[in-house]
């Protein structure tokens, strides 16, 4: 009796020790570990971090699949008539199922966050392993709290979609959502005061002859101010850029002049001497390196990607496969003693009717929705590893310059709400014709 009395004094004493040790609290911030569960983590965390008004936490179940993008527009749209701050602020958060931990999209619409609140979402939000879109809407970010913010975002491994609008920065700093290293594949910036200064950073961002964004899709630059200036710097983005599959430039006060110059990149250009000099470069490196043979730099065989460099394995098969190249070789020594009598006329055509078998990969294909591509193409599409557009199979020389056959990888740019005139729809039709018919983009002027 007495030994089952000591038993059930020590099973006691026991539970009581472990509840005290499962209940006690973190003391501080630094001690709280995310569970994931963002409507729990968020409350904790702004009482641990002293946050008089906490904002509360909104759940909207995930839309099925048919309304999703009905839906979502039309969320867009009622985003876009808010004109007042929100009196009570509030996280809006969208569930990919029933469990709370599943959050896959945050909204955070009309009202300033402090430092304190960013602290804690910069907190939360990598821990959120489904966490798939972040939109703010307004929400008085300064150049201090924007780095905090892009530095956060960088760690969200599943992040992809970003929306920042209405939050103008002095330092325009918002290219660098979009660095060399960036994830992300669509990014909206509207109605950010972007200037010709930032339109600049936002190009350099895209490409330069020695760096590019290899995973921006979609970017929404409409309601800015970056005009003729700011289109050219973007335009410059483009020349080497072929990740980027949408653009919007709509409402940018952009002119007959700006719109010239995207339209020069749309269709066959002319490479400029700090471009051809770096092509010299890449042939050399990729012939000492035996990664590309020179023979198969100008090589236009018909399941060769455009735009692309296949590997070094990948180039072994392909050259046992091709005994009889019907393309004459590259010779990068005609770009440094070019003809001094000849036109300098482009020949277009030349460059437009380049055989090209292999499928050109469309918006909604990249974001898994293509059910058409055969076992074959897809594995050919996997073949790929890096895109070098100065290595461009269907660059040639002409007049005595190198002129390459143009970003055709561009599917869709908006220009309406700008200052053109019939110029520039006589422009784009030119660089459209010099694509020709496969590979066309949407314009919308």
């Amino acid at each position: 009796m007495m030994k089952k009395r000591v038993e059930k004094y020590l099973k006691e004493k026991a539970d009581k020790v472990d509840c005290v040790t499962d209940e006690e609290p973190p003391k501080t911030a630094d001690d709280y570990q995310c569970s994931g569960n963002l409507e729990q983590d968020f409350t904790k965390l702004c009482k641990l971090m002293a946050v008089k008004d906490i904002p509360s936490v909104k759940i909207k179940q995930s839309t099925s699949t048919n309304r999703g993008v009905i839906e979502d527009n039309q969320f867009q749209t009622s985003l876009s008539q808010m004109t007042t701050w929100s009196s009570k602020p509030c996280l809006r958060i969208e569930l990919e199922n029933e469990d709370h931990s599943c959050v896959k999209e945050v909204k955070i619409s009309g009202w300033k966050m402090d430092e304190v609140v960013l602290q804690v979402l910069s907190r939360i939000l990598p821990s959120i392993s489904n966490l798939q879109c972040l939109h703010m809407w307004r929400v008085g970010l300064t150049d201090y709290t924007f780095t905090s913010m892009r530095n956060t975002v960088s760690l969200c491994s599943n992040l992809r979609k970003v929306v920042l609008e209405g939050n103008p920065l002095a330092e325009q700093s918002y290219h660098l959502l979009i660095a060399e290293d960036s994830m992300l594949t669509d990014l909206s910036l509207r109605n950010n005061r972007i200037g010709e200064e930032g339109a600049c950073l936002i190009g350099l961002a895209l490409s330069t002859v020695h760096s590019a964004n290899k995973n921006l899709l979609s970017l929404n630059l409409a309601f800015n101010s970056i005009g003729d200036a700011g289109a050219i710097h973007i335009s410059q983005g483009l020349r080497l850029n072929r990740s980027l599959l949408c653009l919007s430039l709509s409402y940018n006060q952009i002119g007959d002049n700006g719109a010239a110059h995207l339209a020069e990149v749309l269709g066959p250009f002319a490479l400029t001497h700090e471009e051809i000099v770096e092509r010299r470069k890449l042939l050399l490196k990729a012939e000492e390196s035996t990664m590309v043979q020179p023979s198969l730099v100008s090589l236009a065989d018909s399941h060769e990607r455009p735009l692309s460099v296949r590997s070094s394995s990948s180039l072994d098969r392909l050259n046992k496969s091709t005994k009889n190249p019907t393309k004459k070789k590259d010779n990068p020594k005609k770009e440094e003693k070019p003809a001094a009598g000849q036109a300098t006329k482009k020949e277009e055509p030349k460059v437009a009717k380049k055989d090209n078998k292999f499928p050109r990969v469309q918006a909604g294909k990249i974001a898994g929705k293509d059910n058409n591509l055969t076992v074959s193409e897809q594995e050919r599409v996997d073949v790929v590893e890096t895109v070098i557009p100065l290595l461009d199979p269907g660059i040639v020389h002409t007049g005595g310059k190198v002129i390459h056959p143009g970003n055709t990888c561009l599917t869709s740019l908006n220009l309406s709400g700008n200052k053109l005139s019939e110029q520039s729809l006589r422009m784009f039709l030119s660089s459209l014709e010099g694509q020709g018919e496969e590979e066309s983009v949407s314009l919308r002027l």
